[in-house]
């Protein structure tokens, strides 16, 4: 079939294309009732308040309350989103990926990107947005000495985003991988590391009843201060 060049018509045209069976989710609603968010509870370093509301995620019953949504732009300028695992907070974000991956390849061309956390056993939300940095070789080389031997491997084997005729070619290269026995110092990839956001805008949400949410964010300032506000759910 031939695609209109448009992006709309391209739109209406894929609208041909629907599931055999239309669903409908407006019935899926959940009132927020466990907490609330005062501009006095807020830290004077949003870095603080973060660690305060990860660590009661940690103590909670979160599943992996380190997942987060990473949303960038992608390279035919439509946002793109995934999520990945912080590692590491220092005075950015930190996770690991491959470089040559669609990511890689987005954050290359356009080093911004957003991170959004949610934590639905607390009725919680943390968006960030900021600007990334690799880590250096050093830094990345440590984490990658860390991780389990299996994992490495499982670097080592994907070339991360590429197309791959089947699942078995992918199983037959980390299996060859696995077969060396972990007494054998794997080498990390050249295009494997870490990336680091480095906040200018953060915002901590708490459900509140009636959709009536609490909004509280921190602006960075050309200070290098923070300005705290709320916005109107």
């Amino acid at each position: 079939m031939n695609y209109p060049k448009n992006p709309l018509e391209r739109i209406k045209c894929c609208r041909t294309f629907r599931p055999s069976t239309a669903m409908k989710y407006a019935h899926l609603r959940q009132d927020y009732q466990k907490d609330f968010l005062s501009e006095s509870d807020l830290s004077e370093s949003p870095f603080d308040f973060f660690h305060q509301w990860f660590k009661e995620a940690l103590k909670g019953n979160e599943a992996e309350a380190n997942a987060m949504i990473l949303s960038t732009l992608g390279m035919d300028n439509m946002p793109n989103g995934r999520v990945v695992l912080l590692k590491e907070l220092d005075y950015g974000f930190v996770w690991f990926t491959n470089y040559k991956s669609e990511k890689g390849h987005e954050l290359e061309a356009n080093p911004k990107a957003a991170l959004t956390f949610f934590w639905p056993w607390m009725e919680r939300q943390v968006r960030v947005r900021g600007v990334v940095e690799k880590l250096s070789e050093e830094e990345s080389e440590t984490y990658f000495k860390q991780r389990p031997f299996a994992s490495q491997a499982g670097a080592i084997a994907s070339s991360q985003s590429e197309i791959i005729p089947n699942r078995e070619e992918l199983d037959a290269r980390f299996e060859e991988i696995l077969s060396r026995g972990d007494s054998v110092q794997l080498t990390k990839p050249v295009s494997w590391g870490g990336y680091r956001l480095i906040p200018q805008w953060f915002e901590f949400w708490q459900g509140r009843s009636n959709r009536l949410h609490d909004r509280l964010f921190y602006k960075l300032q050309s200070d290098g201060s923070w300005k705290t506000g709320r916005m109107s759910p």
